[in-house]
C-alpha cells in the first residue's frame, strides 16, 4: 500500500547534520540531534527574516528544493486543483453591508485582486462608494500583507487598520482621515492586531506585544500625538495570560479581557465616553472562573462558568454592584448544552449554543423572558452570529452553511420571527448539492465515548472500502471544527475521495467536558478518538485500512504526529501543516511566545514531573522510533510565532532517520510567511493545491 509511483524518487533528501545535545529533566536524559535548526536569534528572525542563520537557511532551502523535485510530477495536478478552486471563488465578491448610522460598511474584492478593499456607502442609497483602504494597492510589491483588523471611528471621520507585513503577527496600526484621504503620521507598532475606538472618535485603545511576542499591555492613543506619549491603561503581570481589547454591544464600555488559555478570566472596563478615566475591574480573577460581560442600562449580563456551571450560564447583576452575591440567573446551567457566546440588543438577548455536536441559536425577549429557537434542518451544519453596529435593533444577522450548502447570510427579524436571505456564497463554476451526500456518524471511543464524525462524499461513490478517504482532525483549546461548507474540498470529493472531520475530544463539539477530557493528563483521548474514527470509517466501508490520508493543522499537526507514531499502518499518508510536534521541548522553554500561556492546556514540564512524564509519553518528536511510517508532508512558515519553523524541520529530519519504509517524508516551508501561510487569497490556494496533490498522489491519483 505504500508504493507511490506518481511521485519522483530521483532526488535524495537533505541529510540534516546530527549534532547531539543532551538535557536532563526530572531524572530523564533527553537527546536531541536536530536542535541546531533553531536559530539562536529567532526573535530577530521573526522581525527580519533575512537574519536567519545561513547554515539553517541552506538546509531549509534544500528541503524545499527536494520537496519540489519529488512533487514535480504532480505539478499539472496542482495547477488543475488551483484552477478548480479559484473557479469556485467569485472574484468580485463582497460582504453584506452593515449599517452604522448614515453609512453602510463592507468589504469587497476586485477581479484578480488578492486582498480586500474596505469601503462604505451612504445608507440612504446611491452610488457614492468611498474606498477606505485598498489592500491591493497597499500590498503592491510586498511578499506578505495581512490586515488583522480595520474599523471606522464612531463619528465616521477616521479609519484605522492594523497590518502584518511579514507573517510574524507584529502589527502596525495606521489611521486615515476620511475627508482628505490622508494617512496620518500616527504609527502604532508592535501591536497584537486588535484595537477599539472610544466614542470621542479620537482615542484608540490597542494591545501591544512584549519581547516574547505576548500581549502584555493595553495602551491608549490620542490621534495626532506621538506613539511614545501613549498611556498604559492596563499591564498584565502574569506571562501566562492573554490580553484582548473589545467593545460592548451598547458601545458604553471598552472591554479589556485578560485570560489564560483554558479556565480563568478577568475583565476590566473603561467608560467609552470618558476614555481618560482608569479602567474598572469587574470581578477579580479566581482560578477556574471564566466570564464575559455585556451591559444593558443599569445591569450587566455575565456569561460565566461560576458555581459549577461547566457548560456556562448567564446571570445579570447591577452595574453598581456586580459581585456574585448580587447575581440573578437569566439562563441557568444545563449540562451538555454549552453556551458558546451571547449577543445583546436593546430588547433581546441572543445566545449561540451547542448540543450533541450541533449549534443552535436561541432568542430571548428581555421584556418578558420568552424564548424561541431558530430551527435548522440538515443532518450536519454550522452557525455563526454576526455582530452589527446598531444596538437598538430587532434584526439579528447570522450565517449558516453545511458541507453541501454554501454559506448563507440571513437577517432575522426577532419580533416577527422571520428570516430574510441576504446572500448565498456563489460558486461560479457550479455546485450541485444533490451530487453529494453528507452524513453524521458516531464512532465509539476506547472508553465508550460517542465521537461525532462528519463525512462528505460523492453520491455515486462506493462504500465497499475501495475508494480513499481524507480524515481531518484538530482536538485542542476547546475549538470545535464546524461542519461548514468548504469549496476547496470538492476537488477531492469529486475525484472520489471522501472527506471526513473527526470531532474529537479536546474541542467543545460535545460540550465543555469534551474539552476537559482531551487536555492535560487526558490528552491521549484526542489521539485515541481520531484512531477510533478511522477504524469506524473503515468498518463502514468508507475506506480500507492503509488507504486513509490523515490531515491536521497546528495543534492538529500534533495529532498527526501522535497517530503516525501510534498507528502508522492505518494511514497511507499524513499531512501535517504548521505542526506542533515538539511539545516537550517547546513547553520546557518559557522564552517562547506561547509556552507560559499554554501550560494550562498541556501542563508545565519544567516544574511538574507528572506533566513532564505525560507529555513525554505522547510528544510526537520525542516518540519517533524505528518503524514503517506513511508518506508525510509537513509544512511551515519561517516567521510563524505560534508553531516555530524548527518544529516541522526537526520532526522531518528525525522521521527520515527512523523510517524503515520506502515512503516519502517531505518538508515544504514558506520562507515569506507565518502561521497562516500565504496572505493573498489566490496564493493561499497554491498551498492548498500542494497539500491536496500530495494526498491524491498518495492515493494513486495523478489527475
Amino acid at each position: 500500500m505504500n508504493d507511490l509511483p506518481v511521485l519522483a524518487r530521483a532526488s535524495q533528501p537533505p541529510a540534516a547534520a546530527r549534532r547531539e545535545t543532551r538535557t536532563v529533566r526530572h531524572g530523564r536524559t533527553l537527546v536531541d540531534d536536530y536542535g541546531w535548526l533553531r536559530d539562536p536569534d529567532w526573535q530577530r528572525v521573526m522581525r527580519e527574516p533575512a537574519a536567519l542563520d545561513p547554515a539553517i537557511r541552506a538546509h531549509l532551502n534544500a528541503e524545499n528544493a527536494h520537496a519540489e523535485t519529488v512533487l514535480a510530477p504532480t505539478e499539472p495536478l496542482q495547477q488543475a486543483l488551483y484552477e478548480e478552486m479559484k473557479a469556485r471563488i467569485r472574484e468580485d465578491d463582497s460582504t453584506v453591508p452593515a449599517r452604522d448610522g448614515d453609512w453602510t460598511y463592507y468589504r469587497r474584492f476586485a477581479t484578480g485582486g488578492q486582498y480586500p478593499v474596505f469601503c462604505r456607502r451612504p445608507a440612504a442609497g446611491g452610488s457614492g462608494e468611498q474606498v477606505l483602504l485598498d489592500g491591493n494597492s497597499e500590498a503592491e510589491g510586498a511578499a506578505f500583507f495581512h490586515v488583522a483588523d480595520a474599523a471606522h471611528s464612531p463619528d465616521h471621520r477616521l479609519f484605522a487598520w492594523a497590518v502584518d507585513a511579514n507573517g510574524s503577527e507584529y502589527h502596525t496600526i495606521m489611521v486615515r482621515d476620511l475627508a482628505s484621504g490622508e494617512v496620518l503620521p500616527d504609527r502604532l507598532t508592535d501591536g497584537r492586531g486588535d484595537f477599539v475606538w472610544a466614542n470621542d472618535g479620537r482615542t484608540l485603545f490597542y494591545t501591544v506585544l512584549d519581547e516574547h511576542h505576548r500581549p502584555c499591555r493595553i495602551m491608549r492613543h490620542r490621534v495626532g500625538t506621538q506613539a511614545g506619549d501613549d498611556t498604559v491603561v492596563y499591564e498584565e503581570p502574569d506571562p501566562g495570560f492573554y490580553l484582548v481589547i473589545g467593545r460592548s454591544e451598547s458601545r458604553r464600555f471598552i472591554v479589556i479581557s485578560s485570560h489564560d488559555h483554558a479556565d480563568t478570566a478577568e475583565v476590566h472596563l473603561v467608560d467609552a465616553d470618558r476614555p481618560e478615566i482608569p479602567a474598572r475591574l469587574l470581578l477579580p480573577r479566581r482560578t477556574g472562573l471564566r466570564y464575559e460581560v455585556s451591559d444593558h442600562g443599569d445591569r450587566f449580563f455575565i456569561l460565566t462558568n461560576a458555581d459549577g456551571a461547566e457548560d456556562f450560564r448567564i446571570v445579570e447583576a447591577p452595574v453598581g454592584d456586580p459581585a456574585p452575591s448580587a447575581w440573578r440567573d437569566v439562563v441557568p446551567h444545563r449540562p451538555g448544552r454549552l453556551i458558546r457566546s451571547m449577543l445583546l440588543f436593546r430588547d433581546w438577548l441572543v445566545r449561540l449554543e451547542r448540543s450533541e455536536g450541533l449549534s443552535l441559536i436561541v432568542v430571548r425577549e428581555l421584556a418578558d423572558g420568552s424564548e424561541h429557537e431558530i430551527a435548522m434542518d440538515e443532518e450536519a451544519y454550522s452557525l455563526g452570529l454576526v455582530p452589527g453596529f446598531e444596538f437598538a435593533s430587532d434584526t439579528l444577522r447570522f450565517t449558516y452553511s453545511s458541507p453541501t450548502t454554501p454559506q448563507r447570510t440571513f437577517d432575522y427579524d426577532m419580533r416577527r420571527r422571520a428570516r430574510t436571505l441576504l446572500k448565498e456564497q456563489e460558486v461560479p463554476s457550479g455546485h450541485d448539492p444533490s451530487r453529494h451526500v453528507c452524513r453524521r456518524l458516531f464512532a465509539t471511543g476506547h472508553d465508550g465515548a460517542r465521537v461525532p464524525v462528519t463525512v462528505l462524499h460523492r453520491r455515486d461513490r462506493p462504500l465497499d472500502g475501495s475508494a480513499p478517504l481524507l480524515l481531518y482532525g484538530y482536538g485542542a483549546y476547546g475549538f470545535a471544527i464546524p461542519a461548514a461548507f468548504n469549496p476547496n474540498v470538492l476537488s477531492l470529493v469529486d475525484r472520489g475521495v471522501a472527506y471526513a472531520v473527526a470531532h474529537i475530544r479536546g474541542g467543545t463539539d460535545m460540550g465543555y467536558r469534551w474539552y476537559l477530557d482531551g487536555k492535560l493528563t487526558k490528552k491521549k483521548n484526542t489521539f485515541s478518538d481520531f484512531i477510533a474514527c478511522a477504524e469506524h470509517l473503515i468498518a463502514h466501508g468508507y475506506a480500507a485500512k492503509g488507504n486513509i490520508v490523515a490531515m491536521g493543522r497546528s495543534a492538529g499537526g500534533l495529532l498527526m504526529g501522535a497517530v503516525a507514531n501510534m498507528r502508522p499502518e492505518l494511514f497511507r499518508a499524513i499531512i501535517a501543516e504548521v505542526p506542533f510536534v515538539d511539545v516537550l521541548n517547546t513547553m520546557s522553554d518559557d522564552t517562547l511566545p506561547l509556552t507560559p500561556p499554554e501550560w494550562v492546556e498541556w501542563g508545565n514540564p519544567i516544574e511538574d514531573a507528572d506533566a513532564f512524564r505525560t507529555i513525554a509519553d505522547y510528544c510526537p518528536y520525542t516518540n519517533i522510533r524505528r518503524q514503517a511510517y506513511p508518506h508525510v508532508l509537513a509544512t511551515g512558515g519561517l516567521t510563524d510565532p505560534r508553531v516555530t519553523y524548527w518544529e516541522p524541520a526537526k520532526w522531518v529530519a528525525k522521521l527520515r532517520a527512523h523510517n524503515s519504509a520506502d515512503t516519502q517524508v517531505l518538508l515544504w516551508l514558506n520562507m515569506e510567511a507565518g502561521h497562516g501561510g500565504a496572505s493573498g487569497r489566490f496564493d493561499r490556494l497554491r498551498e492548498v493545491a500542494l497539500s491536496y496533490a500530495f494526498a491524491l498522489a498518495a492515493c494513486g491519483k495523478n489527475s
